[in-house]
């Protein structure tokens, strides 16, 4: 197979698999289903999630709390605990394993969040580290927002633009082949920029919708872009999507990149994003909520019946949305591109 997460139909037939077993597990695996949440008998829920980085090595430390505390907000949670495991090559410096420490316990603070536990190690043929981490975190049990929580006619709002981390990785992965490409260095560092600001964490952005109106559905696009997850979110839900094209941002550096690189900006790397399916009457106030936590959103589309599937509306035509069998980013990078 390809890098990249398993294909759907896949992991599906292995989901299959899986037969629960205990009462208390509210939320189990499924496709579109980032987190685990689980009835412990107190006042609130307990959401699990765990997640490998291995891309950005020079920022793998807080980008693996980041990408990790995104799942937990997503169903209306406050990240609380992590864990990390921290995999580094034969022949790794100290330096590089403070380095990390050091990104781990600056994120987790940026977040209020407490590292609890994990495990660190020198393996054999790793080219470059490996974190992986393991979030925790808690919501109160009237405030949970499932992920197959979408209805027909919700109003679909995307927070900030994509993709955020697709253009950093690349930035950061890939400097000499992108400047090749004709994109400038100055673009090139300014884009690497973005893992940084506008960052990939959408915790404040989630915890201030979920305070505002009341969330049917959250989900954070990430690897495969916002078409993989507008699929994800269309399948945990039992819905179809109409989305607006036109009314997507795709952030400036990220367009600059795609088109030097001929990549497709939907199929990119996505975390820094968000995407909240409301009530159309609670489109306003969910947007303008993000507006006073300091981002920007957009409602893309709607919700409506699952037998419409993904589709884009341009003027009065419309289209199946792309689907990507793997990453833009792991494409590129693979140097397989068309």
């Amino acid at each position: 197979m390809d890098v990249g997460k398993l294909p759907n139909r896949t992991l599906a037939r292995l989901l299959g698999r899986v037969q629960a077993h205990d009462p208390r597990v509210i939320v189990g695996p499924g496709i579109g289903r980032d987190a685990a949440v689980i009835d412990t008998g107190g006042p609130n829920l307990l959401v699990a999630k765990t997640d490998p980085i291995t891309f950005a090595a020079d920022s793998i430390g807080a980008y693996a709390v980041h990408v990790n505390a995104n799942d937990i907000a997503c169903t209306g949670a406050t990240p609380a605990w992590f864990l990390a495991t921290v995999l580094l090559p034969k022949g790794s410096s100290a330096h590089l394993a403070r380095t990390i420490f050091d990104q781990i316990t600056s994120a987790c603070a940026s977040l209020n969040v407490e590292l609890v536990g994990g495990h660190t190690e020198v393996t054999y043929r790793l080219d470059r580290p490996i974190v992986v981490g393991a979030m925790l975190g808690e919501v109160a049990r009237d405030r949970l927002v499932r992920p197959d929580g979408g209805q027909e006619d919700d109003a679909l709002i995307l927070t900030r633009g994509i993709a955020i981390e697709g253009t950093a990785v690349l930035a950061r992965e890939a400097p000499d082949r992108l400047a090749a490409l004709g994109v400038s260095r100055h673009s090139i560092k300014a884009a690497a920029r973005y893992i940084s600001d506008p960052g990939i964490s959408v915790v404040k952005d989630a915890a201030a919708v979920c305070n505002a109106v009341t969330v049917h559905a959250l989900h954070d696009p990430t690897e495969g872009g916002l078409a993989t997850a507008l699929y994800e979110l269309a399948e945990a839900s039992g819905c179809g999507i109409v989305i607006q094209p036109e009314a997507i941002e795709i952030l400036p550096l990220t367009r600059t990149i795609c088109d030097a690189a001929a990549l497709n900006p939907l199929g990119l790397l996505a975390s820094g994003a968000l995407l909240i399916a409301v009530a159309p009457d609670d489109c306003d106030a969910a947007i303008a909520a993000i507006a006073d936590a300091g981002s920007t959103a957009r409602r893309i589309g709607s919700l409506v019946t699952a037998e419409r599937g993904v589709i884009m509306k341009v003027n009065r035509r419309r289209r199946r949305a792309p689907r990507f069998a793997r990453d833009e980013v792991a494409r590129f990078l693979s140097g397989n591109q068309v």
